[in-house]
C-alpha cells in the first residue's frame, strides 16, 4: 500500500502544481502533520479531501508549508555590500530590474527600494516581490510593521521612508509604488528574464538538492549578463560555474557575460 504522506504529495502536486517532493521530506512532513492534527484528520488522505473543497484551507496549508521570518536590513552586514553594488549601478534607456524572490511580507523588497532611492530616482527603477502564499502577499502590500521588524532602519531612513501610524509604522506611498507583488511558486512558474539583480535568501534550505539545482539554474538564467544574485547565509553555491554563475563575494554570484 501506497505511504499515505507520499499520496497526498502526488495528489498536492496534481491538483495546484506545488512539487512537495522537492522540500526536505522530514521538515515538510512533520510540519504538514501538525496542521493536519490541528484540523483534526486522523491520515493525509481525509485532510486532502477537504483540503482542495475549502479555500480557507488552502491558504493555511500554503502559509504553513512556508517559513515567514523577515525583517527590514535582516543581516545588516550583507546589505551593507549589497547597497556598494547598487552603487556600481548605471541606468540607461531602460529601468533597473530587480527582483525580491519569496518575498515573505514585504520587508525585503522594501528594503530593496529605499536602498535603491538613495542613489536613484523612482522612475530609475522596477522591483517584483513574489511569493507563494497569498496571505503574506496581502500583508506586504499593505505596507505596515511593528517596531520590531524595523529595529535596523538607519534613523534617517525611517524617517524619509515611513510615516509613523498606529503601533508602528507604514511604508510611504511613493515607495510602495516602485514594488510590484505577485504569487509565484518558484519551483514550478516561469520566470521573467533580464534582471541586474535576484535576491533569493533562506527559502532553498527548505529544498531537496535536486529542488536547489533547478533553482540556482532557474535564477541564473532569469539575470542579465552582469547581473547578481544574493543568496541567504546558509545557502552558498559550491560550485557556481555549473550554473554560469560566478562567485562575486560571500553570497553574491555574477552571472557570466559569457
Amino acid at each position: 500500500m501506497q505511504d499515505d504522506y507520499q499520496l497526498f504529495v502526488q495528489n498536492i502536486k496534481s491538483s495546484t502544481g506545488i512539487d512537495l517532493g522537492l522540500y526536505k521530506e522530514a521538515q515538510m512532513k512533520r510540519r504538514l502533520t501538525s496542521l493536519r492534527e490541528k484540523q483534526g484528520f486522523t491520515n493525509f488522505q481525509l485532510y486532502y479531501k477537504s483540503l482542495i473543497k475549502e479555500p480557507d484551507m488552502m491558504e493555511e496549508f500554503l502559509t504553513r508549508m512556508t517559513i515567514n521570518v523577515s525583517e527590514f536590513f535582516r543581516n545588516p552586514e550583507r546589505w551593507e555590500i549589497l547597497e556598494k553594488k547598487i552603487q556600481e549601478l548605471e541606468v540607461s534607456r531602460r529601468k533597473i530590474k530587480m527582483w525580491s524572490a519569496a518575498c515573505s511580507t514585504g520587508e525585503e523588497p522594501y528594503t530593496l527600494a529605499m536602498l535603491l532611492r538613495n542613489y536613484f530616482t523612482y522612475n530609475d527603477f522596477e522591483v517584483l516581490a513574489t511569493d507563494i502564499d497569498k496571505a503574506v502577499l496581502e500583508i506586504a502590500k499593505k505596507g505596515f510593521y511593528i517596531e520590531r521588524s524595523l529595529k535596523e532602519v538607519p534613523r534617517e531612513m525611517l524617517d524619509s521612508f515611513f510615516v509613523k501610524s498606529g503601533s508602528g509604522y507604514e511604508v510611504k506611498e511613493e515607495v510602495k509604488k516602485t514594488v510590484k507583488f505577485r504569487q509565484h511558486n518558484l519551483l514550478s512558474d516561469n520566470c521573467e528574464t533580464g534582471y541586474d539583480l535576484i535576491i533569493c535568501r533562506n527559502v532553498m534550505i527548505y529544498f531537496t538538492e535536486e529542488g536547489k539545482q533547478a533553482l540556482y539554474k532557474k535564477l541564473s538564467d532569469s539575470l542579465r549578463p552582469g547581473g547578481l544574485l544574493f543568496v541567504g547565509s546558509t545557502e552558498q553555491i559550491f560550485n557556481p560555474k555549473l550554473y554560469g554563475l560566478e562567485s562575486e563575494d560571500t553570497f553574491f554570484y555574477r552571472k557570466a557575460s559569457s
